[in-house]
């Protein structure tokens, strides 16, 4: 597996090309952004460790470049200090796969990049798979279980969101401006969609993989203990 570092800050670039290589990767690393546009670019990587502030041109750009002109659907991970609703949004907005706030363990960014890499084959990034559940991105067909799955336009949104953050809890604000914006219709109106979604993913199955997590938003997961 081959991956490519993008990170200014030479002591945790190191830090983190000498970790990764240790886990067996193979590290390519860059230190602004045009280099790692370029990297990006003209090579095959697996997966791409992007920070967000970088000097030439930062994260959020490079990785719209990378989707948009440069039509790369390398799974991306962003790095970044920044912790608000709005960064994460962005991120994501851009074409990130995950977000990784600094200051974060070592372990935490193999695990991420473990499960980034494992949602991303078979396919590419544009099939999303959890468990026994499957969505193209491409033609915007849902199945499970070998059966196809009709879903509206929120629920597809929905289901993208939890299963390109599969198995992270993903709160309801996160959901709630996805879906709207800042203008959410009523408070009633994401449990709503969730609920219509659980019913056409989970409802048939002796397994249920869209978990409610009280207090603080949902799971798209597959659960030992099923809750």
């Amino acid at each position: 597996m081959r991956l490519l570092v993008v990170e200014d800050n030479r002591d945790i670039l190191a830090n983190l090309a000498d970790y990764l290589a240790l886990k067996g990767y193979e590290v390519d690393c860059a230190q602004d952004g045009l280099t790692g546009l370029h990297l990006a670019a003209t090579h095959p990587y697996d997966l791409i460790v992007l920070d967000i502030m970088l000097p030439g041109m930062d994260g959020y750009t490079l990785c719209q470049r990378l989707r948009e002109s440069e039509r790369r659907e390398t799974p991306i991970i962003m790095l970044t200090a920044r912790d608000a609703l709005d960064d994460r949004l962005h991120g994501f907005r851009a074409g990130a796969d995950d977000y990784l706030t600094k200051p974060f363990a070592l372990p935490e960014l193999a695990a991420r990049i473990a499960a980034v890499l494992k949602r991303s084959r078979g396919g590419g990034r544009r099939l999303l798979k959890v468990a026994d559940l499957s969505y193209d991105l491409d033609t915007l067909e849902v199945g499970r279980g070998g059966r196809n799955i009709k879903i509206g336009p929120i629920g597809l949104k929905l289901l993208a969101i939890l299963m390109q953050k599969s198995p992270a809890i993903v709160q309801r604000e996160t959901l709630e401006e996805a879906l709207w914006g800042d203008t959410p219709p009523d408070s009633d109106s994401l449990r709503s969609h969730i609920h219509g979604l659980r019913q056409q993913i989970d409802k048939p199955y002796p397994q249920a993989l869209l978990h409610t997590i009280h207090g603080v938003g949902y799971r798209l997961a597959e659960l030992p203990d099923g809750g």
